[in-house]
């Protein structure tokens, strides 16, 4: 079956995201704390995410490529597999991610759990399994083990451990799909303990929805939840021509889960900054859209003003959207956000941030037939050293 366009984009934007995040400091901890198979992972999936420009799936607010992207690209290329095997194991697991995160959504968010890593360790799961070649049993087993290591936590956003938990679930996945090969399992009853710990509700993809078509390939690098404020600001500078004004009558209008995606007022970093929406929107409001150099330092500008932005709780904005609100003039509502599913960007423009986080560097990466190893080798520091863990003893 020919694999849906969807997944090829998807995983070229985080290639891309990978490749731009390589250097930042927790992609470059990860990298020099361990070299095996499983800490390549861990490397590799902190440098995907760490910048947060990665791909989301906002139903179950989960980057369902962060962890499962890493987990099957290493193995396959350590198994000496083409990126066509590793494109269709990562449909797999982008599927099982988004169902779980979809499933249980809002209730991890609520419970204080990050779901990209909580629910990844599955997705990776499902996507080494297949990769590896195991048969349903021993997916099964693996998808089971994988969640003896679920963890993640929301605590961690606006900081570097929340990239090395979506690195470490890739491993933990991967891990546990390398354990099942060996014929290690774990009770069936595991799974109805996980929903209780973690207040998940257990769920598989459904092949008549799949998630990849309701996937975001962010604008932004920063938080999904900052988004539509900060396009809804942006329009107000275009609209008003206006760079300040009653500073105490700004207000921003969004979904209760925004305040928990992106939770901090005037940010202390710049890693706090990607998720504050006061700042997101004031940089927005002063000088348009962020940029990943714009997140290098803090914005004194925007930083003063943010702390004179109020941000509001209102349901009937909707899940990802927002309200800005200069009370002299119209509010501005922004539902969906460029890059979302109803306003996804150009093939112009998708080639443009690609090109900004990589240069060249990734083109015609994913041509069928690519050996996995080439692409694992384009994101720079593959790790050539050979696992004794990887080999695919089916073969």
């Amino acid at each position: 079956m020919e694999l849906d366009p969807a997944y090829r984009v998807a995983f070229l934007d985080w290639l891309a995201c990978a490749s731009g995040g390589r250097n930042e400091p927790a992609a470059a901890a990860a990298r020099a704390a361990d070299g095996s198979l499983l800490g390549r992972m861990v490397a590799r999936g902190a440098a995907g995410h760490v910048l947060d420009f990665d791909d989301t799936y906002a139903p179950g607010l989960a980057h369902c490529t962060a962890p499962v992207a890493p987990a099957v690209l290493v193995v396959g290329a350590e198994l000496g597999r083409s990126i066509d095997d590793v494109l269709s194991a990562y449909g797999r697991g982008f599927e099982a991610t988004a169902a779980l995160a979809r499933g249980s959504h809002p209730e991890l968010y609520r419970r204080g759990w990050h779901p990209t890593a909580v629910c990844g360790v599955v997705g990776a799961a499902v996507g080494s399994a297949a990769i590896l070649g195991l048969d349903d049993e021993r997916t099964t087993a693996a998808v089971t083990l994988s969640l003896l290591q679920a963890a993640g936590l929301r605590s961690a956003f606006g900081s570097g451990g929340k990239p090395l938990q979506v690195g470490m679930a890739a491993a933990s996945g991967a891990r546990a799909a390398l354990l099942a090969r060996e014929g290690a399992s774990a009770p069936a009853e595991v799974r109805a303990g996980f929903e209780v710990a973690y207040g998940a509700t257990w769920a598989v993809p459904d092949p008549e929805r799949p998630a990849i078509h309701e996937n975001w390939i962010k604008a932004y690098p920063c938080c999904l939840q900052t988004h539509s404020a900060i396009e809804a600001a942006d329009m107000a500078r275009l609209r008003y021509s206006q760079k300040s004004g009653a500073k105490e009558e700004l207000r921003v209008f969004v979904h209760a889960v925004s305040l928990q995606a992106a939770p901090y007022g005037v940010p202390a970093d710049s890693l706090q900054a990607k998720f504050s929406i006061p700042y997101t929107t004031a940089f927005s409001f002063l000088h348009g859209p962020p940029t990943v150099g714009d997140f290098r330092s803090l914005d004194p500008e925007a930083l003063e003003l943010s702390g004179h932005i109020e941000v509001l709780p209102d349901l009937d904005v909707g899940e990802s959207g927002a309200t800005f609100d200069m009370q002299k003039w119209d509010p501005i509502t922004v539902s969906a956000a460029l890059g979302s599913p109803a306003r996804p960007m150009d093939e112009q423009a998708l080639h443009a941030k690609v090109r900004a986080l990589a240069g060249v560097s990734l083109e015609g990466a994913l041509h069928p037939g690519t050996p996995a190893s080439e692409v694992l080798g384009l994101l720079g520091h593959s790790g050539q050293a050979r696992s004794q863990a990887a080999p695919n003893r089916s073969q």
